[in-house]
Parts: C-alpha cells; structure tokens; sequence
C-alpha cells in the first residue's frame, strides 16, 4: 500500500491550529524583533558615548538591556521552542521539508544565537566593569550576531513562500532555496520593522527615567532611528509585493488588503506621528502612553502582518510544493520527493493514510459522519476550523451554514477536485470519500464518535 502523511493530525478545537502557532509565533516575532533592533540602538548609543564622552547613555543602555533580558530573551526563549512544538504537530512534513533544506543553516544560526545569548548578558553586567572600548567591540560583536540570527531565518521563511524559480526543484540546493525571490524584499521589511520596534521599546523605557535631561537626549536619539526604519520597512514592503507568486497576491487583493489595509495605514501613521512627538516634545510621552502604543503597534501592527504572510502562502506551506494539508503537491527531484495528488485521487485518503483505523478504511452508512470529520481533519483543518462560528476560516460558516449536501458535495468534486481556486489545494478523492465529507459538512452537530479518538496513534490503524 502507498502510504501518505507518515504523521497523525492534530488539530485544536475552535481556534485551529494554524492560529496556535500564529499566537506564540506573533509573541516571540515582538520579543525577537525588539531584541535584534534594540543590539543596534546599543551599538550607536555607546559608539556616541564613546566618541563624544557622554557616559550617561550607558545608564540608559543598561537600564534597555535588563528590561531585554527579562521581555526578549525569557519570553523569547520561551516562545521559540513553543514555536517548534506547534509546527511540529500541526505542520509535520513542512518542518521536515524545511530541515532537509537548511539544516545546516539552522546549525549556523543557532551558533549566532548562542553569541547573541552571551554578548546581551556580558553587555548588560559588564558596563563600568571593562575598558569603553572594548565593550563598544562587544556591543557591535552583539548587534551583528543578532542581525545574523535575522538573516539565516528569514533565508528560510522566505523559502516558505516559494523557490521563485525552477532550478531548486531540479537541483535541491540550499542555495537555490536560501537566495530565493524574495529574500532580501523580505530582509529589508524585517530590518526596517525591527528598529521601529525596538524604539518604541525604548520609548517604553525612556518614559519611566527620572532624569529628565538623559530622557529627552535619549528620546531625541531614537526617534529619528524609528521614523527612518518605518519608512524603509513600507518601501520594502512595496518591493516585496513585487516578488510574490500569484497565488499570493490573489489572495492578497481579494481577502486580505480589503481587511487588513486600513489598520496597516493607521499603524503607520500613527506610529510616525507618535515617534515625531517624541522628537519634538518628549515630556509627553509617559509610561501609559508608551505601553498603549506599544500594544497597539502588537496588535493591529504586528498581528495581522503575520497572519497575512502566513495567509499568503496558502495553499502551500513550503516552497510550492507541500500543501498546508501536508500532501505533496508536485514532483521536486531535487529532494527525491513525488507528488501525491494523483495517487490520492486514484485510491483515496482512507487506503493511503496510515493514521485510519481499519474499521474507517471503508464508507457505511453506520461510519460516515465519523469518517466524513476524520476525512475533513486530514484535508482541510490545518487552514480552516471545523466549528460555526469560529474564527479560522470556519468550514460551516464558508458554506452559509448550508444544510445541502450536494451543493458542498459540487463544490468538492468542482473546483476543489480541479484546484480551480489558486489559494487552496487541489483535493481530488473518490466519490464514497467526498460524500463522506460533504455529509459531515452538512450536519457538523449531528453525534458521532468523539473526535478525541479519531487518528490518535499507529496501534488504532491495526484494528481487527
């Protein structure tokens, strides 16, 4: 028998899994984020305390740097393996694919994260302990460390989205995938976003300084920083749309801007406006203030920016040829890897999956529910949820609630099945499978057998 997904499926009830990973990726995207822009602001603040002797800019660096360890590199710390557990189990064969292409990469970062991990700790605890110079070498060794971690990461994110060329397919070059098409657009957003994140962490600390005159040189160092930082982001974010697939930005432009393009406007503005004021009048920013920026910028800012580029990849996970569904989409010889549709359609999920329990090998009138949710968990729940109402992509709510069970089974066996809809993958399944489906759909509260217990571990697929 083939046999396709060597994984079971998980899958978080209401939320999905997709947006579990999408909270603890949006936490750790802050903590990193602010960590990578703030070694930076460092380098420049101790290089002017440096040059123009004015050792009171390391108090404010030292009072950054505690605050760094405690919001980036404990919460950071926490998030990053956090990350590795979701996507693991929501996105097994896309990690796999991403380890198979940039182990050595991720070896390499990891490197530059242990120095970054060092250099904040000797940075913090080793200012008026060293020689200046010396520690300004620190600092920078530091700064670029961090920036590296940056790099080496978004080579793979990028991937994420797509090779941009043929040649990895045939090749399976970590070059190939690594200096992919858009890479450095996706580079510059990130250097951009982070220094205008870092700042606004700043603002943050700078706002609660008892010294007043330290504040207001410190704010009127920073600023300028954040407000160029946001103005390269947005034009490499500009450069960026220009270096998407189509899929991308069909759904860019019909669900995602139409949403989205208002609070990207409004962050923008409003953080440039905020950071100008505290340029120009720097008494007024206050730790309320500060923090409710801050939050906004996180929430409406960083949020939907990292829902979109995840949502921009659909129906891929990985490099335009492993579907969020973890089905192989497409022959990539490079890797020695086939594509599954075809055979999928030929013998169905039911045989090939090696997480069905024997009793669901075959559709009943007894087992269809059940097998038609253990069908739709496999092939649609990593981007929609299953529940009405919920927030993922809701399956019920994109049907209109609809209790009709040919309509939903025409559309499986219409533009699914002919991957007619750039954004989602071609499902191509015998006809007892897409009734199953289109059955479960049309009664989603109708009692069966809890989910708990549907493609849990190997031993229930050897049932007699």
């Amino acid at each position: 028998m083939d046999i396709v997904g060597a994984y079971p499926t998980f899958y978080v009830p209401y939320i999905g899994s997709a947006w579990m990973m999408g909270i603890i990726g949006v936490i750790h995207v802050l903590a990193s984020h602010t960590s990578v822009g703030a070694s930076f602001l460092f380098a420049i603040l101790e290089s002017k305390a440096y040059r123009d002797e004015q050792p009171q800019l390391l108090d404010f660096i030292r009072r950054y740097g505690v605050f760094l360890l405690v919001f980036s590199y404990v919460i950071g710390s926490i998030t990053g393996p956090g990350i590795w557990y979701a996507i693991t189990v929501a996105s097994p064969r896309g990690v796999s694919g991403l380890i198979h292409n940039f182990v050595w990469v991720w070896a390499t970062e990891w490197i530059y994260f242990t120095v970054e991990v060092i250099g904040v700790y000797a940075l913090v605890y080793l200012i008026g302990k060293i020689d200046p110079l010396t520690h300004l070498k620190l600092t920078w060794s530091f700064a670029l460390a961090s920036w590296a971690t940056m790099l080496l990461i978004v080579g793979i994110l990028s991937f994420m989205m797509w090779p941009g060329n043929e040649a990895w397919y045939e090749t399976g070059s970590t070059n190939d995938a690594f200096y992919n098409l858009n890479f450095f657009a996706h580079l510059g957003i990130r250097t951009g976003s982070m220094l205008v994140m870092a700042v606004v962490v700043g603002f943050i600390v700078a706002s609660g300084m008892k010294d007043t005159d330290l504040k207001v040189s410190v704010m009127r160092l920073l600023a300028p920083i954040g407000v160029v930082g946001g103005f390269f982001a947005v034009m490499m974010f500009l450069y960026y749309l220009q270096t998407l697939p189509n899929n991308a930005l069909i759904m860019l432009r019909s669900h995602l801007l139409p949403r989205y393009a208002d609070g990207m406007i409004a962050v923008f503005v409003a953080t440039t406006v905020y950071l100008l004021v505290g340029w120009a009048r720097p008494q007024l920013v206050k730790p309320p203030l500060a923090i409710a920026l801050f939050l906004f910028l996180a929430t409406i800012g960083v949020w939907p920016e990292e829902r979109m580029r995840e949502s921009m990849r659909k129906p891929y996970v990985v490099g335009q040829y492993i579907y969020g569904n973890q089905v192989i989409s497409r022959d990539a010889p490079g890797k020695g890897v086939l594509g599954e549709v075809d055979v999928i359609a030929e013998k169905g999920l039911l045989a090939l999956h090696p997480f069905v329990p024997d009793r669901l090998r075959s559709v009943t009138d007894e087992n269809r529910l059940e097998v038609g949710e253990l069908l739709t968990k496999i092939a649609c729940s990593n981007c929609h949820s299953l529940e009405p109402g919920a927030p993922l992509r809701s399956l019920p709510d994109k049907f209109h609630g609809s209790k009709d069970k040919d309509l939903i089974a025409a559309f499986l066996e219409g533009p699914l099945k002919h991957g007619a809809i750039p954004y989602m993958p071609r499902i191509d399944l015998p006809a007892a499978e897409v009734d199953a489906i289109a059955s479960y759909l049309a009664n989603p509260g109708d009692d069966r057998r809890p989910a708990s217990t549907i493609a849990i571990s190997p031993s229930d697929s050897k049932e007699n």
